[in-house]
């Protein structure tokens, strides 16, 4: 009896190390297999980098899928189909793993649904920045905002879970039309020539953004077929509003998400150099006076 048990011992170690054997040789072969991929893929000179991405990540998840079959297969006795697995699998451990489920979930959903895309400059809930990477569990975001204004980048990965696109409001600001609307207010004194003024800032928008202009009525025709998207001017335009500080002229402009602070910078500058040449315009600002007096004693008060 002793030895037939020793026999049935040795057969089931024998077993466990050929499966062991096997395993490895698998994600040997898959590991092989997935190199040679990229580099094949990576040969092609002209191939996008957003196109170069999915087909990366494509085949790194047909190759993990592959995987779980041959290793399943060897691992779970009576393995019959690969429906079986998956039911005996999630059934098991869906309650426990209820959010892992969900990110799986979202990123399908992100796939299929493309609500953003590798590249593009979202915000999810209070999280914003440029996609840099989509996972199984989560995708990333290279922030911007945050502590660094005009929305560049504060140079944080922010790591983001899939089930977010199920929970929290997404706002895309490449998809469907590439451009945004900034504003930027000046303020006047009440004796200055605001007429005069607004022509001024015209012409700086106008000389400024002119490259631009095709391209924005190209993007915003695009727009109008696929989205219903539509605005009754998209050249730049100034508004007047008169305020406790003076006359308000907002600038008003489109310009790409990424190039906003350098049209705010180079705007600014071209104001500051414009308008201090016109003596009928001047520039308000709010000013804090103090005053000091002597009292009886002759300290200040």
């Amino acid at each position: 009896m002793e030895h037939y048990i020793e026999y049935l011992d040795d057969i089931i170690a024998y077993d466990i190390r050929w499966s062991i054997y096997k395993t490895i040789l698998i994600i040997f072969v898959l590991w092989v297999i997935k190199k040679g991929a990229f580099k094949l893929i990576s040969r092609g000179k002209d191939i996008e980098i957003k196109k170069l991405f999915h087909t990366r990540k494509t085949i790194e998840y047909i190759l993990v899928f592959i995987g779980l079959l041959l290793v399943g297969n060897i691992w779970i006795t009576n393995f019959q189909s690969i429906t079986t697995f998956l039911g005996l699998l999630s059934a098991g451990i869906a309650i426990a793993l209820k959010d892992i489920f969900v990110n799986i979930a979202g990123w399908m959903f992100i796939y299929w649904r493309k609500p953003f895309d590798v590249g593009d400059r979202i915000q999810i809930g209070e999280y914003k920045g440029d996609v840099v990477d989509l996972r199984l569990f989560q995708f990333s975001l290279l922030e911007v905002g945050n502590w660094v204004d005009g929305e560049q980048s504060t140079g944080r990965i922010v790591h983001v879970p899939n089930g977010k696109v199920f929970t929290d409001p997404q706002a895309n600001y490449s998809q469907g039309f590439d451009y945004i609307w900034n504003e930027q207010n000046i303020f006047i004194g009440l004796e200055s020539d605001y007429k005069k003024a607004t022509l001024l800032l015209k012409e700086i928008m106008n000389h400024l953004l002119a490259p631009d202009f095709k391209a924005i009525e190209a993007d915003l025709r695009i727009a109008q077929k696929e989205h219903f998207i539509s605005f009754s001017q998209y050249t730049p335009t100034v508004y007047t509003k008169i305020q406790e500080r003076g006359i308000q002229l907002s600038l008003r402009y489109l310009c790409k998400p990424r190039k906003r602070r350098v049209f705010e910078h180079q705007i600014t500058e071209a104001i500051i150099d414009r308008f201090r040449a016109e003596k009928d315009i001047r520039i308000v600002y709010p000013i804090t006076s103090i005053y000091m007096e002597k009292g009886n004693n002759g300290l200040e008060n």
